[in-house]
This record gives C-alpha cells, structure tokens and sequence, in this order.
C-alpha cells in the first residue's frame, strides 16, 4: 500500500504545475488518493479471495457461522501454542546451560515444577544454603538463560 502511495506521490510531484494555482500538497494527496483508488479498480476478485465477514457454514444450532467466527476462537489457540513453544524453549535453555544447583533454584524460585514460586528464604531452606547465595545463583542464573534465549 505505501509502495503505491508513493508511486501517486512522485507522479503528483513531476506533473504539478504551479502556474495553475493548486498548492503542491492538495494537489500530491488527491494523486496519491487516486493511485491507491486505481490499485483497487485493478484488482479483481478471484474465487480464492476471501472476506472474514463470508459465511463458510451453518452452526449446530442452525445459525450462519462466518470466518471471523471460527479465527476468533482460533486466536487463543494460536497464544497457546507460542506460550506453550515458549515454555519448551525455556525448559530446554534450562536443562542445557545451568548447573544443577542453579537449576534446583530457579525451578523451585519460579514454580516451574508445577509447584507455587517460592521465596528466596524457602528456597534457602530447602537447598541448605543462605537466602543471599539463593539470590547470587538466581541472578547468574537467569543472566546465562537471558544470553542462552537470546542466541
């Protein structure tokens, strides 16, 4: 669309003419305004165009059910899988560039074992260590998962 903008853009700029009394800008925006109105007059609609609105079938409970319908429920689905693609990508940064005890501390620190977060002082607790070493293995520890998921 901005490519055909711009082609109005430059025929307005070479056929102005200022002797006729038009400003350039009125003048270039009704070129642009006209190209982008011969763009669409040019494209025809095949058979394989498609409209959101289009009604594609009629529902279980007789009603028309249109396109948009059915993407709109689809769009959750499509959050799902990126979280859940996300959440792969985490895991195996995991597994691949954290020792074991900074594994053991970011899985219990952020639930990721299917368990609630817990605190750096439960954390401590549990592994036998200080709450301020717990807060020095998570900060390198989530320093190398930044670097690993930015590769």
């Amino acid at each position: 669309m901005i490519s055909i903008g711009t082609i109005g853009l430059i025929k307005g700029i070479t056929t102005f003419d200022a002797s006729k009394g038009a400003r350039l800008a009125t003048y270039a925006a009704r070129c642009v305004e006209n190209e982008i109105l011969m763009y669409f007059r040019g494209q025809k609609k095949s058979a394989q165009d498609v409209s959101l609105s289009d009604y594609i079938e009629t529902g279980t409970d007789g009603a028309a059910l249109s396109l948009m319908d059915v993407v709109s429920e689809d769009g959750d689905l499509l959050e799902q899988v990126s979280s859940r693609e996300s959440a792969e990508q985490l895991h195996r940064a995991i597994r691949s560039c954290l020792t074991e005890q900074e594994r053991e501390v970011v899985v219990l620190r952020y639930g990721l074992n299917g368990k609630p977060p817990k605190r750096q002082r439960e954390v401590a607790i549990i592994t036998g260590i200080s709450r301020s070493y717990v807060s020095r293995i998570e900060k390198r520890a989530l320093q190398k998962l930044r670097k690993e998921l930015e590769e």
